[in-house]
């Protein structure tokens, strides 16, 4: 089981004993400090299934609008629920805006109330006190309210909603799951299988033409792409399965040590985690498909599928547990992305693009979705609800990390060992307005700072700090095998500046690997410019 790293709060919630009641208990069942365990008992306003109801009407592709209460009256018809003291300060912002926000407002209100109050203030705390964003996860045991958009509660107006907070690491959970297999070692390589399932499905639903093809293309050009400009690469290998059959599926999944698996096409919800049409004679549903990610330790499961999120409804009723991405959580699966609703090609285009290239920069996987939300937000607006359909659902047992950190998983050199990879390269750091002033680094281990201890002393500088930095070379475990690289470590309290082809970028508290010609300024951006240079 993996330690979750960042302070963590989960919250779960349940209907109350009989099936007739509107309360619903609300408690905390995780929290980074001993007395943030409470509960809370909150009835379901009809106000607010009113506010749900007009966003069904406004936003939902959906056939039949859910009520998520079965003893809500039928008859009662959605209102505007838009004339409240809520001000909002975009006035540019229309009435779907408007209800979206209202919507958030009503749904945060509503969970975070009382005590759950509490609790949340004080694990943020804690949280900015590491200096680390919380990790919040939201189960919801009770199956009607799936369909609910949490992912869109926000604290007040003009507040960013909980899934795009850069403060909040926001998931869905289940306590209701098979153990976490994780992998045996770690990995630095980004391995994709995408899946490009039937283009074109006719059924009760909406039939939607998908340009696999072209999203096929433009995802092995993202993923070509991956880093470039960057200061942190993870390479990147991806292989595409084109309607597979099941055979072929499962085949490569076996043989391809993947740990991401993306499937585009279309799917359905049912009692077993729903379908995925592979091709016009294949299928596969979610408890199948579960098996064979788990027995292969895939970590992330990413259904660009409409209603991958969504649970199965017969006479009115959720069946509970029956979604694609509840499924294969239940099942050990670490990770799973799916939609809420339908979800045009290009939003989920752009929505997978900007996931791809986040996952590559070592994100944390609830930070990468964030960071795909807002492109959406940014494209669509908020009279759109692009940014809403994503759903991130994450193993109780899982800390978020796809790629793990390079501490993990690289070992300093020593050079007194007898390891008989390539030779440390030797490396220096020189002034770029002096050429002649030149510091070598002995040994793969060069320490900067004010610090008469340090190899390089810069107590000139008053922006440094007294242990600022460490450039250090060290053992990188790749798929060619094992490679001499340089990093460098800040341990500042102003940070370290790196030019780049767009200008200086400022790392703070990070790790990052180093290229040959890199020019570096410690503490301050006017400060002296030094290059990085690898003899040879």
């Amino acid at each position: 089981m993996l330690s979750v790293e960042n302070p963590c709060l989960s919250l779960a919630i349940a209907r109350l004993s009989t099936s007739e009641a509107d309360n619903f208990a609300i408690w905390v069942i995780k929290a980074p400090y001993h007395e943030g365990y409470v509960h809370h008992n909150s009835p379901w306003p009809q106000t607010l299934t009113q506010t749900w109801l007009a966003w069904q009407q406004m936003f939902s592709l959906g056939e039949l609008p859910h009520i998520p209460l079965i003893n809500y009256p039928p008859k009662t018809q959605p209102t505007s629920p838009l004339d409240s003291d809520i001000t909002v300060p975009d006035p540019a912002i229309g009435y779907g805006g408007r209800l979206m926000q209202r919507l958030g407002i009503e749904l945060w209100q509503w969970l975070f109330a009382g005590p759950i109050q509490t609790a949340l203030a004080e694990s943020r705390g804690i949280a900015r006190g590491q200096n680390k964003p919380l990790r919040l996860r939201l189960e919801i045991r009770h199956p009607d309210f799936i369909p609910l958009p949490w992912e869109i509660m926000q604290d007040m107006a003009g507040k960013p909603a909980v899934s795009l907070s850069p403060h909040l690491l926001f998931s869905r959970t289940t306590s209701n799951v098979d153990s976490l297999q994780l992998r045996s070692k770690n990995q630095q390589t980004l391995k994709v299988l995408l899946v490009l399932g039937q283009d074109t499905h006719k059924s009760n639903r909406l039939a939607v033409g998908l340009q696999l093809e072209e999203e096929a293309a433009a995802l092995e050009d993202v993923f070509k792409a991956l880093g470039k400009g960057k200061l942190t690469l993870v390479p990147c290998h991806v292989d595409k399965l084109l309607q597979p059959t099941r055979g072929e599926l499962i085949d490569a999944l076996e043989k391809g040590d993947y740990n991401i698996v993306f499937y585009a096409g279309h799917g359905e919800p049912g009692p077993d985690g729903g379908l995925l049409f592979l091709n016009s004679e294949a299928t596969i549903n979610g408890t199948e498909l579960a098996q064979v990610l788990v027995r292969n330790q895939v970590t992330l499961a990413v259904f660009n599928a409409c209603w991958g999120a969504q649970p199965e409804t017969v006479g009115g009723r959720t069946i509970p547990r029956s979604s694609l991405a509840e499924v294969l959580i239940h099942h050990g699966v670490p990770a799973v992305l799916g939609m809420r609703d339908s979800i045009a090609d290009r939003e989920s285009l752009s929505f997978i693009k900007s996931l791809a290239q986040s996952l590559a920069e070592r994100m944390p996987i609830e930070q990468a979705v964030a960071v795909a939300r807002q492109q959406l937000l940014t494209l669509y607006k908020f009279n759109q609800p692009a940014w809403t359909l994503p759903v991130l659902y994450v193993h109780p047992e899982f800390n978020g990390e796809l790629i793990a950190p390079i501490d993990e998983v690289i070992t300093e050199f020593n050079l007194q060992t007898n390891w008989d990879g390539p030779p440390v390269p030797l490396a220096y750091l020189r002034s770029v307005p002096s050429k002649d002033k030149v510091w070598r680094i002995f040994g793969g281990l060069m320490r900067v700072g004010r610090s008469q201890e340090n190899d390089l002393v810069m107590d000139k500088e008053m922006w440094v700090s007294y242990k600022h930095a460490e450039i250090i070379c060290r053992e990188v475990l790749s798929e060619e095998g094992r490679e001499p690289t340089y990093f460098i470590r800040d341990f500042s309290r102003n940070g370290t500046h790196i030019l780049l082809a767009d200008g200086w970028q400022r790392i703070h508290h990070e790790e990052v690997p180093l290229k040959s010609g890199t020019q570096l300024k410690f503490g301050s951006a006017q400060g002296e410019a030094l290059e990085f240079v690898i003899e040879g």
